[in-house]
């Protein structure tokens, strides 16, 4: 039988204390202990089951991290408090001083500048490829390369990373591979490929909601107790903790979550489909002439479909904008980052999530001005949708106003 990753996830059960369907918060920032032995124990990482300190680990955050692990099949998984906490916590653990990272280079702009920016200043240097071109992957591999990085589909430029030929890659190197499936969750499950480490951003996709910011490390047990480590662990001494109470959130909307992908999967295609068939530019990888797409059909979980990204380009940044903001005052959705939310969200890559990254870097990944990204909503009556934005499009001189 196929492996199914929101089978683990509905397969957990936790109950509170007092028998509550839900789990209940633990809303303490410090735990006692019945032994002054046991709190030295634990502060030596020798007492399994105990609690010390919020900032080490809280009930609350151990559900949502064992329900995450038990998402993307790894042994277990540490939260944090957003998903750049994730994602820099991960590679200061995984790297030192002299080592080198290989990245594609298409990343999220958050990513992009703590590699090209923040990391060179603890001698930690970043060769950034395209992550397609598995033969220039191999190439930019050093003697001091540690980590191999990739996004299982980029941001914004929607690019499907082979994770299984990049995990033979990073295998026959022994490097650590980390792939941040923040785009693509369920939908992709790169542990089942090969990958060692898998990041997401909460705040997205998993959370759904808009209105809470979080993030995730998943791996095996002996790299996520190295991450909490009270001596020398990124996450212990850097401090991204997630809130319990924003943990708990995340928990219960996380149950929705297989629902939800396949449903913004479904309207996503939907509007490729129509998009492509306008004459527009459009990028999904669930359409068949996008490169990614045999990649991404080959590793697929096929019940939860291409994900709810997609993109379009519409020449300039000057219609890009009067486009949004025609579309969010007609309500089909917001002129905002991010993703994963009820409403479809709308935003230029190139001005907005992927500012960092400079104009020549931006126009030789072709990241063009006039780059929409989608990040495609619930909507329950999704034609009607397509039909008043293609009416907007036409307003704004997109399509030809005679387009039926």
């Amino acid at each position: 039988m196929k492996y199914k990753p929101a089978d683990n996830i509905q397969d957990l059960q936790y109950f509170g204390e007092f028998g509550g369907v839900n789990p209940s918060i633990s809303d303490s920032s410090t735990y006692t202990f019945l032994s002054a032995k046991t709190m030295f124990d634990t502060f030596e990482g020798n007492s399994e089951g105990c609690y010390l300190y919020s900032r080490h680990s809280s009930p609350s955050n151990l559900y949502l991290g064992e329900a995450l692990a038990a998402m993307e099949g790894t042994e277990t998984a540490n939260v944090a408090a957003s998903g750049m906490g994730a994602i820099t916590s991960t590679l200061l653990q995984l790297c030192q001083a002299g080592d080198h990272i290989v990245s594609s280079r298409t990343v999220y702009g958050g990513t992009y500048a703590f590699l090209k920016n923040f990391i060179p200043k603890f001698h930690i240097q970043t060769s950034f490829v395209d992550i397609t071109n598995l033969e220039s992957v191999e190439e930019a591999i050093t003697k001091d390369t540690k980590v191999l990085y990739c996004e299982s589909v980029s941001n914004p430029l929607l690019e499907v990373a082979d994770i299984e030929a990049l995990a033979k890659i990073a295998k026959k190197h022994q490097l650590t591979f980390v792939v941040d499936n923040t785009f693509s969750p369920l939908s992709i499950s790169p542990g089942e490929l090969g990958a060692d480490v898998i990041i997401h951003s909460l705040t997205k996709f998993i959370n759904g909601s808009s209105d809470t910011v979080g993030g995730v490390t998943c791996g095996s047990q002996v790299f996520i107790n190295a991450l909490r480590s009270v001596n020398d662990g990124a996450n212990m001494l850097l401090g991204p903790t997630m809130d319990s109470m924003r943990a708990a959130s995340v928990l219960k909307n996380l149950r929705t979550l297989h629902i939800r992908i396949k449903q913004h999967s479904y309207n996503a295609m939907f509007l490729a489909k129509q998009f492509q068939e306008d004459g527009l530019r459009t990028v999904y990888p669930g359409l068949k002439n996008h490169p990614g797409h045999e990649t991404f059909k080959k590793m697929m979980n096929e019940d939860y479909g291409f994900g709810g990204l997609l993109t379009i380009d519409v020449g300039s940044l000057d219609k890009a904008n009067a486009l949004m903001e025609l579309m969010q005052e007609k309500n089909l959705g917001y002129l905002a980052v991010s993703l994963g939310f009820y409403k479809t969200l709308f935003s230029a890559p190139g001005s907005s999530t992927s500012s960092e990254i400079p104009i020549e870097e931006q126009e030789e990944m072709g990241l063009g001005n006039g780059l929409i990204r989608f990040s495609i909503g619930l909507d329950n009556d999704i034609e009607r949708t397509y039909k008043m934005m293609k009416s907007c499009m036409k307003e704004v001189g997109i399509l030809d106003a005679e387009m039926v």
